[in-house]
C-alpha cells in the first residue's frame, strides 16, 4: 500500500516540538540551555509509545530541530560543517532510533520534521552553513550544505520513517522546485516509499507547493479548516494544526472531543487526514488534557 494511502487510512495522529529551550518541564530550563544532551537522554520514548497507543494515534511526528544548532541525533555531516563536536549540537544519543523502537511494538509509524532555513539563529552555524538572522534568500551553497545533513539521517533511517514534513521552504526565502529538489531527491534517494511535503507558511486552505510532493503541508492555526477535495494536483489532503490553547507546543485545549471527533471524520470524509499539535515537555511529558480530548478519535 502507498503510504500516503496507508497514513490516510490512519485518519489522524500527533506531532509534537522537542525543541531546545522550551520551557515546561521536569527538568530546569537552565540545565537544558547548558546541556541539551540532558533533554534527549531523559526523554522517555517507551513511555511516550505507550500513551499514544492508548489515545489510539495512527502516526507520530517530532522535530529534528528548528532554527536551532540543536538536533535530537548524531549527524557526521552536520558537525564537520559547523566545527561541532558530538553532543556539542548533535545529540549523542540517537533519539529518531530509539522512537522507532520504542512506536513499532504499538505499530505507530514515525514520521520527522525537518526545516528548509537550518540553524538559521545561532550566531556560529547559521553563517557556516550560509543562513541566518536575519534570513534573507537561499543560495545553492545553502541549500546543497544543508540537503546533505538530511541526507545523512534519511540514509540513516531509511524505511523506518514513514513522512517527512519540511518547514522554512517558503517562496520569500527563495525556494521553488529547483532548489526544493535536493531536499526530495535526499530522502527519496534513501526511501523511495517515503513520502514528503515541503511548507510554504500557513496558507487560506490546502495547496500544492513542490510539484512532487505526496501529501500537502497544510499548516494552519486551527482546526477548523475542511479541504475541498482529496487531491491537489496529486497531493493527498492533509491538515496539520495545533490543539494547544496557545497555537503550537502549548498546553490546554481549543476544541473538546465531540468538536475534534466531528472535525477528523469530515477531513476524513473530504479524502484528507489529520495532524494534531499537542505539549511536550523536555522529559518527553505530554499534556494530559490534551491526551484526554484526543483519545478514542
Amino acid at each position: 500500500m502507498d503510504i500516503t494511502e496507508r497514513l490516510f487510512n490512519r485518519r489522524w495522529g500527533v506531532f509534537t516540538h522537542f525543541l531546545y529551550g522550551e520551557p515546561g518541564s521536569q527538568i530546569p530550563t537552565e540545565q537544558v540551555r547548558r546541556d541539551w544532551n540532558l533533554a534527549v537522554n531523559n526523554f522517555d520514548t517507551e513511555k511516550l509509545a505507550r500513551q499514544l497507543n492508548d489515545v489510539g494515534a495512527g502516526y507520530y511526528f517530532i522535530t529534528i530541530m528548528q532554527g536551532q544548532k540543536y538536533m535530537i541525533a548524531p549527524n557526521e555531516t552536520f558537525n564537520r560543517i559547523c566545527g561541532t563536536q558530538p553532543g556539542e549540537a548533535c545529540a549523542t544519543r540517537d533519539l529518531v532510533l530509539d522512537f522507532y523502537q520504542s512506536l513499532s511494538k504499538y505499530d505507530i509509524d514515525l514520521c520527522l520534521y525537518y526545516t528548509g532555513d537550518g540553524p538559521w539563529k545561532d550566531k556560529v552555524c547559521g553563517p557556516k552553513f550560509g543562513l541566518s538572522d536575519p534570513r534573507g534568500s537561499v543560495t545553492a551553497d545553502f541549500v546543497e550544505k544543508w540537503s546533505s545533513v538530511l541526507a545523512e539521517y534519511a540514509q540513516r533511517y531509511g524505511d523506518k520513517i514513514k513522512a517527512w514534513w519540511i518547514d522554512g521552504c517558503y517562496d520569500w526565502l527563495g525556494y521553488n522546485n529547483d532548489t526544493i529538489k535536493l531536499y526530495y531527491d535526499a530522502i527519496k534517494k534513501a526511501n523511495p516509499e517515503a513520502i514528503v511535503t515541503f511548507n510554504n507558511g500557513v496558507q487560506e486552505s490546502c495547496y500544492k507547493w513542490f510539484c512532487d510532493e505526496d501529501y500537502t503541508a497544510g499548516e494552519f492555526n486551527d482546526l477548523n479548516v475542511i479541504p475541498t477535495q482529496a487531491f491537489y494536483g496529486g497531493s493527498r489532503a492533509h491538515i496539520l494544526a495545533p490543539l494547544g490553547a496557545k497555537l503550537w507546543r502549548s498546553r490546554g485545549v481549543t476544541h473538546d472531543y465531540a468538536y475534534l471527533k466531528d472535525y477528523v471524520k469530515n477531513v476524513n470524509r473530504a479524502g484528507g487526514f489529520v495532524t494534531i499539535d499537542i505539549y511536550i515537555d523536555h522529559s518527553g511529558n505530554l499534556d494530559e488534557e490534551q491526551l484526554n480530548t484526543i483519545r478514542g478519535l
